[in-house]
Parts: structure tokens; C-alpha cells; sequence
């Protein structure tokens, strides 16, 4: 149901008539995110331009102690940006401008409605690189990436989102506005606040700005793909590969499911006579980058690969590399509902883990192509399954249940990109264990004593 009136007309002086939408026609498209078999309608949607709007926003919302769940382009994976039921979303795409490109401090401040790709296009104009590339990076806008402390797959050699914020404005539930943060590369004055906001999934304070690290540009790159008859081989050459102290910008892998998906959606010449295959991306100084290819090409080929193929140009190369862009889309087509899950596990038990997903999915009758950065030990099993189907998506349930379990067992995480937010609330105290929780919920209680922001995500 729509909020009251009389919040509804405080929210139109605040923004404007255009920017608060209230008809169900207008609500449905933010009724959900990127997650699969989730959703909720809200009580209104509000696009905010500047930090004083989203400041009265939040005012107003604390003194009414109305629900407010902050959004970007509801890309999410976890149900982070989900609503909760007649909440307020405060949409942030609005807030969309490149504020500052420090090229003398290697920093870039922007507004949280820019998108991941714009700010890696304006870094990459300036002769500079900002590395996180998370799979939504087209569309995902940074306020997003910086609640999720998103990944990516140049994740193994740079790093996440967390490695790139040196400072943020961040609006907190009264409505008062902190900034954290500067362009020092040294700053150990007082408690790291900024990295309490960051993977926050917006139930700490709503993000206004952000103030990025950026890095000289890598001189050249070289990518190749291995195939592979068993994914044991996969995981063994890359095992070989961080033995050997190299450290790729990508180190990915597709399974048979994934690699058939990917050919018959993108016609990249994919080799399909494997089980697995491995994108490996190198990036550095030129006679670096040689040897490394070189190193990583002899690991594979003495490992036993099928196949090895080595581009010859920048045109092939962002070809090979657009076969694990597009596994998530590829996969997608197979089966009316496509759940994108996110399971971490040291690299050491990458193969066992690997293994335990495959018998999972002949255990419980399931369809999971499984992609992901083999490199960081970060696995993606996508279920390929109907919501409508009740007595399968119980299957499902129970699956994922088996998977995050080992997950823990292994010494893993139950998300190693996508957060928490609603679909994996329920494992997280298994994971967290007591007194984490506990912290948890006494700062959380602390920041947001009404408990107005994103209600009912990653822990009541």
C-alpha cells in the first residue's frame, strides 16, 4: 500500500512531483532485483539528486520511522535491494556525476549513480585503470559496488572494491552527513570507518559519494584458454600456476554445461570435447607479461591440457575473455529461472568443492552449470530450475543448503562477492558464529536505533 499522504507530499516538496512514483504500473519495475524467485512491492520509489535531498529523506523517514531500502540499478544477486513490504526506495541513479579526476593523486570522486563502466572509461581516458569488474559492470552503479564490496574478475591480482574506496560522504538514519576518508595514502587517525560502510548492503547509512583509488595502466596483457578433460586438471594447473608465484589479472574456469551454454548463446569457437576450461589473462610490463604467458602456457600443456589457444590481438582476446562474461546470460536461456550462487572455499579445496557441487546436483535431479574465479577459490553453481515448480525449488533449497555447509567446513564463506542480503540470511550465524553476530547487531543498533534501514537483510 502507498504511504501516507502526508509523507508522500514531504517527499514531493523535498524532490519534486517526477521524481516519487506511486502507481503499481510505476513500482513493479523496482519490485525486485537481480535475484531469482524474489519479490515485493514497495510503498513508493524516490530518486534523489544531491546528498541535502537524500539528507531530508532520511530525516523525514526517521521521524515517521518509515522503511527505506536504498537502490541503484538492482543488479544484486542476494535480494540486498530487494523491498520490504510499503518501505520507501531511495533510488541513487539519479546521482550520476564524475565529480573529480585527480590525476596528480591518482584518485577519481563520483556520485553513487555512476555506473562501474563509466568510472573504468574515464580512468582508462586519463591513461589510468580502475580494476574492479564486477559481471554487471555495464549497468551496476559504485554506491552498489560499495555496499557489496563487489568482485570481480581481475579480482586475484587487484584485489575487490574495498582495495579502491579511499573515502566516502555517507548520509547516516538521522539524516546527518560524515564524511571518512581522504587522498592520503597513509591515514591511521582513529577507528577505519569507511571500511564499516563498505559490504555494509545499505543498513548502516546511505552512500553519497565515493572517493576511488586508480592505478597506472598495465602496458600490455596477454590472454590465453586451456581446456581440459577433467576439472581436477583445471584446479591442479591452477595450483601450478600460484606455485610458481605468478599471479594473473584473470584465472577463470567453465564447466562442460557452462562451455556448451556459452558456444551455443556467443559462437566464440569454444572447444566442446572437455570438461573444463580455463581463461588465464596475464597484464604487466611487456617482458613480464611474456613470461608469465609463457610459464602459464607450459604448466597447462605439462599438466595434460586438451588444447591451449593463445590470442593473437587485443580483438581476439576480448573475444575469449567474453566467454566467461557471458556464462550468467548464456546459462539463462536453458531453464525459465536462473540462480546465480556465490560460494568461497581456499584455493586448496577448490577440486573438493568443485567435486561436492556435481554430486549435489545428481543427488537432488538439478541442472547447475558452475563458472567461476578459479584463481580466488570463488565459485559460481547456477541452478537452472522453475519457480513455478514447487517441489523442485525445494530441491534447490536443500542443495544450497549442502553447498554452504561444505562451503564452512572447507574454511569458505557463504558469499565471496554478492553479499548476504536476504537469500542468505539464514546461513549466516552458522557462518559468523556468535559473538560476530553480536557486534553486529549492537553496531547496526547503534548506527540506526529505529532500525529504518533495509529492514529484515542480512540479520534481524
Amino acid at each position: 500500500m502507498p504511504l501516507a499522504e502526508k509523507i508522500l507530499a514531504e517527499l514531493r516538496r523535498v524532490v519534486g512531483d517526477e521524481n516519487v512514483l506511486v502507481t503499481p504500473e510505476d513500482l513493479i519495475p523496482y519490485s525486485f532485483d537481480g535475484t531469482a524467485a524474489l519479490q515485493q512491492m514497495p510503498g513508493c520509489v524516490v530518486f534523489a539528486r544531491t546528498t541535502e535531498q537524500v539528507a531530508s529523506i532520511l530525516r523525514l523517514a526517521n521521524d515517521t520511522k518509515t522503511p527505506i531500502v536504498t537502490r541503484g540499478s538492482g543488479t544484486g544477486l542476494s535480494g540486498g535491494s530487494l523491498p520490504s513490504p510499503d518501505c520507501l526506495v531511495l533510488c541513487t541513479v539519479k546521482m550520476d556525476k564524475i565529480l573529480e579526476l585527480d590525476r596528480a593523486n591518482l584518485t577519481m570522486l563520483v556520485e553513487p549513480g555512476v555506473t562501474t563502466l563509466q568510472i573504468a572509461d574515464a580512468a582508462a581516458a586519463a591513461g589510468l585503470f580502475y580494476p574492479p569488474d564486477p559481471g554487471s559492470m555495464k549497468i551496476s552503479t559504485i554506491g552498489g559496488n560499495v555496499a557489496e564490496n563487489s568482485g570481480g574478475l581481475r579480482g586475484l591480482k587487484y584485489g575487490v572494491t574495498r582495495n579502491y574506496v579511499m573515502g566516502m560522504e555517507v548520509v547516516l538514519p538521522g539524516g546527518e552527513v560524515l564524511w571518512t576518508g581522504n587522498k592520503c595514502v597513509k591515514d591511521v587517525a582513529g577507528y577505519s570507518l569507511k571500511d564499516l560502510f563498505i559490504g555494509s548492503e545499505g543498513t548502516l547509512g546511505v552512500i553519497t559519494k565515493v572517493l576511488l583509488r586508480l592505478i597506472p595502466k598495465p602496458q600490455a596483457k596477454k590472454t590465453m584458454v586451456a581446456s581440459f578433460a577433467q576439472m581436477d586438471r583445471a584446479a591442479e594447473a591452477v595450483s601450478a600456476i600460484i606455485a610458481a608465484q605468478i599471479i594473473p589479472c584473470t584465472l577463470e574456469f567453465l564447466d562442460r554445461m557452462t562451455i556448451h551454454c556459452v558456444e551455443a548463446y556467443a559462437k566464440i569457437g569454444l572447444p566442446l570435447d572437455c570438461e573444463a576450461l580455463l581463461l588465464m589473462e596475464t597484464d604487466g610490463h611487456p617482458a613480464a607479461v611474456a613470461e608469465e604467458a609463457a610459464q602459464m602456457e607450459k604448466i597447462c600443456r605439462d599438466i595434460g591440457c586438451l588444447e591451449l589457444r593463445v590470442a593473437k590481438d587485443e580483438a581476439e582476446a576480448t573475444k575469449l575473455a567474453s566467454a566467461r562474461r557471458a556464462a550468467f546470460s548464456a546459462l539463462a536461456r536453458v531453464s525459465p529461472t536462473t540462480i546465480l550462487e556465490d560460494a568461497t572455499v581456499p584455493r586448496s579445496e577448490l577440486a573438493k568443492m568443485i567435486r561436492l557441487v556435481e554430486a549435489v546436483a545428481k543427488k537432488y535431479n538439478l541442472k547447475i552449470g558452475t563458472f567461476g574465479h578459479m584463481g580466488d577459490g570463488n565459485l559460481h553453481p547456477t541452478f537452472l530450475t522453475d519457480e513455478r515448480n514447487k517441489e523442485e525449488m525445494h530441491r534447490v533449497e536443500e542443495a544450497f543448503k549442502e553447498i554452504f555447509d561444505e562451503a564452512i567446513r572447507l574454511g569458505g564463506t557463504i558469499t565471496g562477492e554478492h553479499g548476504v542480503g536476504l537469500a542468505k540470511k539464514s546461513f549466516l550465524p552458522k557462518f559468523a558464529g556468535n559473538a560476530q553476530m553480536r557486534v553486529m547487531r549492537e553496531l547496526r543498533r547503534a548506527l540506526d536505533p529505529r532500525a529504518i534501514l533495509n529492514p529484515g537483510k542480512m540479520f534481524d
